[in-house]
C-alpha cells in the first residue's frame, strides 16, 4: 500500500479526446510553471495525434512545442505516447526512422516514452523500447486492453511478463475505449502486480462512465500510477478528472499528496478555454455524456464519430445501427484486434463498406489487405483461411517482423526536402506526414519572408484525429 502517483493528460490525451487535439502551444504556455509545481508524477504532453494536428491544423512545429514545454517545466517528467513501429503515423516505419525519432524526442525534452502496438505484437515495440533505454529515458510498455473471447487475464499477465523481460521500466494497462469494469480491473491489476516487479500504471477513458470506479479498484489492488485530466477537459471520452480522484484519496494510505488549491489554479486557467471550445462548437456536449455503445460494441468514442461522418458522406446514416453490429463481426474475422489507432479506423471503414455495399468484403481498402498479409503484425488469433482468401486471394502471408521488410528511409527523404530543412527534426516530420509537413514548411517559409500567405495552401484537410 503506497501513495498514488498521478500523470496529468491535459496537454495531450484530454484535448485529443475532447477537442480533436486543437489545444495550441499558446494555450499551454501560461500555465506550465504552475503545473510544474503541483508534484505530478508526469505531464503527458506529446505524441499521439498532437504531432499531426500541430502541423495540419495549427501551423505549429511540434518539435518547437516540445522544446517550449521543456523550457517551462523544469521539475516534472514529460511523457509522450508512441505507437511502436508506427511512431505517430498510421503504418510501420523502418528501424532507422524509429531510432532517429526516439533519439530526437528524448534530446528535445521527453523523459518517459509510453510505447504500445495496436495488436500487442511485441516485435513492433522492441526497437523503440531498446532505443529509449539506450538514450537514458524511461521506457514504458503499454498493453492495449480490449475484450474478446481470446483476451483473458492470463494473456495480459503473459504480455506484462514478456514486456518486463524485454526491459520495460514500467508497464501501463492502456484502456483506450473505457472497457474496464471495476471488479475486472481489480482482478487484472492483482494478477499483473503479482507477476511483475516494475511499476504499473492505468490509463482509461470515461466513455462508458466506469473509469473512476475502475481506478479506485485498481488503486486498492496495488496499481502505482493513474492517468487523469484536469476537470475542464475531463470525463466523456477523456480521462477521469484529476481533482475528484485527489479528493477521494485524501486522508487514506493512498493519498496522492497533491494540493487541491494548487490544482484549482489549473482548473481556473483552463475553464475559459473550455467555454470558448463549447461556444465555437469544437467541444461537442455529446462527447461528455456516457456512451454505453462502448461496452456493447467495444468501440472507442473517436471511432463512433468517425463512423457517423463516413455514413453521412455516403448518405447512409440510417445504417448506423447495422454498422455498429457489423464492427464486432469484422473484428472477429480479422483475429480480434484491439480497436485503437490504426486498427480502429481500419475495422470501422471495412464495417461501413460491408453494410453500404450490401455484400461483405466486396470492396476492401488497401490497409485491410496489408493487415491480412501480416504487414501490421500478428493478430491475436489466426485469421481463418476463407477470410484470407476472400480479402487477398492467394497472396503470401508474412510471418516475420513487418519492419524487417522495410528499407531505410531517412537519407532518401532528407534529399527530397533539402530546400526546406531548417533542423534535422524536419526530416522526421516529413517522413511521418509528407504532404502535411510540406504544407507547413511552405507556410513557415512564407511567414519568414512575408510572402502572401494566400499563395500557400494551408487549408484544413479531413483526417481522423
Amino acid at each position: 500500500m503506497s501513495k498514488i502517483k498521478i500523470t496529468e493528460t491535459i496537454l495531450r490525451d484530454a484535448h485529443q479526446s475532447l477537442i480533436a487535439t486543437r489545444l495550441s502551444t499558446k494555450d499551454m504556455l501560461p500555465i506550465l510553471e504552475t503545473m510544474d509545481q503541483v508534484g505530478y508524477h508526469a505531464l503527458e504532453c506529446w505524441g499521439g495525434a498532437t504531432f499531426d494536428a500541430s502541423l495540419r491544423y495549427l501551423n505549429e512545429n511540434p518539435w518547437e512545442r516540445l522544446r517550449l514545454i521543456r523550457k517551462n517545466v523544469k521539475h516534472t517528467k514529460l511523457q509522450m505516447l508512441l505507437r511502436g513501429q508506427n511512431l505517430l503515423g498510421y503504418k510501420n516505419y523502418p528501424d532507422d526512422v524509429v531510432i532517429e525519432f526516439v533519439k530526437r524526442s528524448i534530446s528535445n525534452g521527453i523523459d518517459i516514452i509510453r510505447i504500445f502496438d495496436a495488436l500487442n505484437d511485441l516485435r513492433n515495440i522492441e526497437t523503440a523500447l531498446r532505443t529509449t533505454k539506450q538514450e537514458g529515458a524511461h521506457a514504458q510498455a503499454a498493453i492495449a486492453y480490449t475484450i474478446s473471447p481470446v483476451h483473458t487475464i492470463e494473456k495480459y499477465v503473459a504480455l506484462a511478463k514478456d514486456m518486463q523481460s524485454m526491459g520495460a521500466d514500467s508497464i501501463c494497462i492502456k484502456d483506450m475505449s473505457g472497457l474496464l469494469t471495476p471488479y475486472e480491473t481489480e482482478k487484472l491489476v492483482k494478477a499483473i502486480k503479482s507477476n511483475i516487479s516494475v511499476p504499473l500504471e492505468i490509463h482509461s477513458h470515461y466513455t462508458s462512465g466506469l473509469a473512476s470506479m475502475s481506478y479506485l479498484k485498481a488503486i486498492e489492488a496495488g496499481v502505482d500510477i493513474i492517468d487523469t485530466a484536469i476537470s475542464p477537459f475531463a470525463l466523456g471520452t477523456s480521462q477521469p478528472a484529476t481533482e475528484p480522484m485527489v479528493a477521494a484519496l485524501q486522508g487514506t494510505p493512498y493519498d496522492s499528496g497533491l494540493d487541491l488549491k494548487m490544482l484549482d489554479k489549473i482548473t481556473t486557467y483552463f475553464q475559459p478555454i473550455r467555454e470558448k471550445a463549447i461556444d465555437s462548437g469544437l467541444l461537442d456536449p455529446k462527447m461528455l455524456g456516457v456512451d454505453i455503445n462502448a461496452l456493447i460494441y467495444q468501440v472507442p468514442g473517436g471511432m463512433l464519430s468517425n463512423l457517423v461522418s463516413q455514413l453521412k458522406a455516403q448518405n447512409a446514416l440510417d445504417k448506423y445501427e447495422d454498422v455498429l453490429k457489423e464492427v464486432p463481426r469484422v473484428r472477429e474475422d480479422l483475429g480480434f484486434p484491439p480497436l485503437v489507432t490504426p486498427t480502429s479506423q481500419m475495422v470501422g471503414t471495412q464495417a461501413v463498406l460491408n453494410v453500404v455495399m450490401g455484400e461483405r468484403y466486396k470492396m476492401v481498402p488497401k490497409e485491410i489487405k496489408e493487415y491480412v498479409r501480416g504487414m501490421y503484425g500478428k493478430p491475436s488469433v489466426a485469421i481463418k483461411p476463407e477470410i484470407i482468401e476472400k480479402i487477398i486471394g492467394n497472396q503470401e502471408v508474412i510471418t516475420c517482423r513487418p519492419a524487417d521488410l522495410i528499407e531505410p528511409l531517412m537519407a532518401i527523404e532528407r534529399e527530397k526536402i533539402k530546400a526546406y530543412i531548417e533542423e534535422e527534426e524536419d526530416v522526421l516530420s516529413y517522413v511521418l506526414f509528407p504532404n502535411v509537413a510540406l504544407d507547413y514548411f511552405k507556410f513557415r517559409q512564407a511567414s519568414l519572408y512575408n510572402i502572401d500567405s494566400d499563395l500557400v495552401d494551408t487549408k484544413e484537410k479531413t483526417h481522423p484525429v
